[in-house]
C-alpha cells in the first residue's frame, strides 16, 4: 500500500513538471494559429491576437479568415492538399503491406539467397536517397512514369528500412511454433500472413504507417522531380509556392501552413501508442 501511495505521488510529482513543459511545446502552434487569422497590418504588431478594445484586450472585429478562403477560392489550395492525402495514404498503405511481407519472407521464410537478402537489405541502408533521385528518374522516364502520381507512389512501396523494421519485429513477435501450427491446419502462406502475422506485428504497422505517411506528406524535393504539371502538385509544394519574390504575405503563408500540419497531426494523436510501442518491439533481437 506505502509502495503505491509512492508510487503515484511520484506520478503526480512529475505530471505537475511536465504540464508546463508541454504548454511550452504548445506556444509555437497558438502563434501559428493567431497569426493565420490576423490580417496583414496586424501581423507584426503584436505577439498572438492584435490588440483592441473588445474582451479580454483583443480586437476580434480584425480577426479574418480571408487568407483561407483565399488559399481554397484563389489559390486553389483544396486540389494540392487531396493530392497529398491520396499520395501519403496510398503510399504508406502499400509500403506497409509490401515491407511486411519482405519482412515476414526474410525472417521466417527459409528460402536459397536469405543470409544474401538480408545483406542487401542492410547495404541499401547505408546509400543516400538524395543518390538515388538521377537513377530513379531515368527508370520512370524509361517506362514513361514521369508527370504521373504512380512515379511518386511505386519507388517508395519497398524501402529497405522498412523492410529490416518488419524483419525485427517478425522476429520477435512471431514465434515459428504458431507458424508451423498454422500451416498443419491447412492455412496457406498469404493465409497465414493476413491472419497470423499482421495482427501480431500490429503496433509496427502503426508506426511504420505513421513514418510512411509522414515522410510523403513531408516530401518537397521528389514531387518537383517527376511531376510537372502545377495540378499534380501536393501541399508541400504548393505551401511552398505561396511565398513571393518581391512581397510575403505571411497571413497567407501561416494559413498554408496551418493547413498542411492539421492532417499529419490528427494521425499522430490517432497512432502514438501504436508509434512509440512499434518502434521499441523490434530493436533489439536479431
Amino acid at each position: 500500500m506505502k509502495h503505491r501511495r509512492v508510487s503515484s505521488m511520484w506520478a503526480i510529482a512529475a505530471h505537475l513538471a511536465l504540464i508546463p513543459l508541454a504548454m511550452l511545446t504548445l506556444i509555437p502552434f497558438i502563434w501559428l494559429v493567431t497569426a493565420s487569422l490576423k490580417s496583414s497590418e496586424d501581423f507584426f504588431t503584436s505577439a498572438f491576437l492584435p490588440k483592441g478594445d473588445g474582451p479580454l484586450g483583443i480586437a476580434w472585429d480584425r480577426i479574418t479568415l480571408d487568407h483561407y478562403i483565399r488559399l481554397f477560392e484563389e489559390i486553389g489550395i483544396g486540389r494540392a492538399l487531396l493530392n497529398s492525402v491520396f499520395l501519403a495514404s496510398t503510399t504508406a498503405i502499400l509500403a506497409t503491406l509490401c515491407c511486411a511481407a519482405g519482412g515476414y519472407a526474410l525472417a521466417r521464410l527459409k528460402f536459397r539467397g536469405n543470409l544474401a537478402m538480408t545483406v542487401l537489405v542492410l547495404g541499401a541502408l547505408l546509400v543516400p536517397p538524395p543518390l538515388l533521385l538521377a537513377p530513379t528518374y531515368q527508370v520512370l522516364y524509361q517506362f514513361g512514369l514521369l508527370d504521373t502520381f504512380s512515379g511518386l507512389i511505386l519507388p517508395a512501396i519497398a524501402p529497405a528500412f522498412g523492410v529490416f523494421l518488419f524483419r525485427q519485429a517478425v522476429l520477435q513477435s512471431v514465434p515459428p511454433d504458431l507458424l508451423e501450427a498454422s500451416r498443419l491446419d491447412g492455412c496457406s502462406e498469404i493465409g497465414i500472413f493476413f491472419a497470423v502475422v499482421l495482427p501480431l506485428v500490429k503496433p509496427m504497422i502503426g508506426a511504420f504507417l505513421l513514418i510512411t505517411f509522414l515522410g510523403t506528406w513531408n516530401n518537397f524535393i521528389s514531387p518537383q522531380v517527376v511531376l510537372q504539371t502545377a495540378e499534380k502538385f501536393p501541399l508541400s509544394v504548393a505551401v511552398a509556392q505561396l511565398r513571393g519574390v518581391y512581397k510575403q504575405d505571411y497571413g497567407l503563408l501561416m494559413a498554408g501552413t496551418m493547413i498542411s500540419i492539421l492532417p499529419p497531426a490528427v494521425l499522430f494523436l490517432m497512432l502514438q501508442k501504436e508509434f512509440v510501442s512499434g518502434l521499441t518491439s523490434g530493436a533489439v533481437k536479431s
